[in-house]
């Protein structure tokens, strides 16, 4: 019996474990993962700059502490993040560049601190992108070890006090030279049911990333157009040449989505990419 509640806490630990994985958020100004709030939700060195700033707050009503480190991640086509090992070369990171001050902080309640990050050792950069993620994880507080084990009538089970980790990765980015990124955006598919949504490819091409907001029009057959979808923030990094990408439609009464067409249209956000624009339309019958 001992046995099989130890095999169901252990599993109960996995689950929790994954739990601890960093959050990445793409899509809003300021990043949140638990009472963390940070911004902004990503850092670009361009040009001649050498500073930069992140403010933390803690939206909670505890106090939080949190380490601050670098991490590394490749993007995949679908979008998600893996994580790398920190001895990892296989793509450009700014880790070895950007210093950062402090390596921790306690926040109060309601309390905001500054994070500075300056660049070094540029004279050492090549041309092109290089990007690490800045790792903010929070610090459990210390549990007596007497309220790790909890007395039980059983004899045979035991009670385990777990405390979730929440982290917030925030991508920072260096850029030299002049870039060379154009995006388009093809393969767009419409898929009808109770929830619509369509599906998109971002192509990618250049030596830095793109970042930017999707927006989708319903055209009718009169020429009549209705906005009916958004998704913003998203990135496509280096090394990665395409994306795909998922988007939600909005069901609005008078709209028929077997008449008409969809415009699908990608604008960057950021000044680098010289083909700002990518969009493709989609027939529907």
């Amino acid at each position: 019996m001992q046995n099989g509640f130890m095999w169901r806490a252990f599993t109960a630990l996995y689950f929790l474990l994954l739990s601890l994985l960093p959050a990445v958020f793409p899509s809003s100004r300021a990043a949140a993962q638990g009472d963390l709030l940070v911004a902004p939700k990503r850092v670009v060195f361009e040009g001649r700059e050498r500073y930069k700033e992140l403010t933390l707050s803690n939206t909670g009503k505890d106090t939080a502490r949190y380490a601050i480190s670098f991490i590394h991640y490749r993007m995949s086509e679908d979008g998600s993040l893996k994580q790398l090992p920190s001895d990892d070369s296989s793509l450009l990171f700014a880790d070895k560049f950007v210093r950062f001050f402090p390596r921790s902080v306690t926040l109060l309640p309601g309390e905001s601190q500054v994070v500075r990050l300056q660049l070094t050792k540029t004279g050492q950069m090549e041309n092109g992108e290089f990007r690490s993620h800045l790792y903010l994880r929070s610090i459990p507080q210390q549990i007596p070890s007497g309220d790790t084990v909890i007395k039980t009538t059983d004899r045979n089970a035991i009670t385990i006090k777990l405390n979730a980790v929440f982290g917030i990765a925030v991508p920072v980015i260096l850029r030299v030279g002049e870039s060379t990124t154009k995006v388009d955006v093809s393969h767009g598919s419409f898929q009808p049911s109770d929830k619509p949504f369509v599906k998109i490819t971002l192509n990618r091409a250049g030596n830095m990333s793109c970042y930017g907001d999707i927006m989708v029009e319903y055209i009718s057959p009169s020429g009549r157009v209705t906005k009916i979808g958004e998704l913003n923030g998203i990135a496509v990094y280096t090394p990665l040449q395409k994306r795909e990408v998922k988007l939600s439609l909005r069901t609005i009464p008078g709209i028929d989505y077997k008449a008409g067409k969809l415009h699908v249209v990608y604008q960057s956000t950021e000044s680098n990419s010289q083909n700002s624009i990518g969009q493709t339309e989609i027939y529907l019958n």
